[in-house]
C-alpha cells in the first residue's frame, strides 16, 4: 500500500478521472479528481503519511465536494420544472364525449369519441344511443364509465 503515499500516484488518478468526465458526464468523476488532486496535496505537504489517512482524506473530501456541488446546482441551476398531474384520471372527469356506437342498456358495451380516437365505454345502467352526448364518470381499466350529459 506504499503506492497511495506516493504523490504522483495522487496526480495521476486525479487525471485520469477528470478526463474521464469527458466520457462520462454529470459531474461525479471531476470532483472524484478534485479530491485525488487535495489528496496529492496533502501527500506532498507529507500531512498524509498512512495509507488509512489517505484514503479517508480522499473519501471525506470526496463526499464534501460531492455536496456542495449538489447544494450549488440546486440552488443555482435550478431548471424550475414543473411536474403537471399524472393522474389522467382526476383530468378526464367531467369531459364531454360524443357517443359513437350505442351504449346499454344493461352493462353492455359501446364506444365513445375522446381525444381524437375511440374509447370503449361502459354506462350506468341506461342506454345511450348513438349521437348523443355523455359525460365521462371515470376510467376503468382501459374503458371509459360515462353517464348521459344533461
Amino acid at each position: 500500500m506504499d503506492f497511495l503515499l506516493l504523490l504522483e500516484t495522487w496526480l495521476v488518478i486525479a487525471v485520469i478521472l477528470s478526463l474521464a468526465e469527458i466520457f462520462v458526464p454529470g459531474g461525479i468523476l471531476l470532483n472524484l479528481g478534485i479530491a485525488s488532486l487535495i489528496v496529492a496535496i496533502g501527500v506532498h505537504q507529507q500531512y498524509l503519511d498512512t495509507w488509512v489517512l489517505t484514503l479517508t482524506t480522499w473519501f471525506i473530501s470526496a463526499s464534501i465536494l460531492l455536496f456542495v456541488a449538489y447544494l450549488f446546482t440546486e440552488r443555482f441551476l435550478n431548471s424550475g420544472q414543473r411536474i403537471d398531474n399524472v393522474y389522467e384520471e382526476v383530468d378526464i372527469y367531467g369531459k364531454e364525449v360524443l357517443v359513437t356506437e350505442k351504449i346499454g342498456p344493461g352493462n353492455q358495451t359501446g364506444r365513445v369519441e375522446f381525444q381524437g380516437s375511440t374509447w370503449t365505454a361502459l354506462g350506468d345502467g341506461s342506454e345511450i344511443p348513438a349521437g348523443e352526448r355523455a359525460t365521462i364518470i371515470c376510467k376503468e381499466n382501459i374503458s371509459l364509465v360515462v353517464e348521459k350529459a344533461n
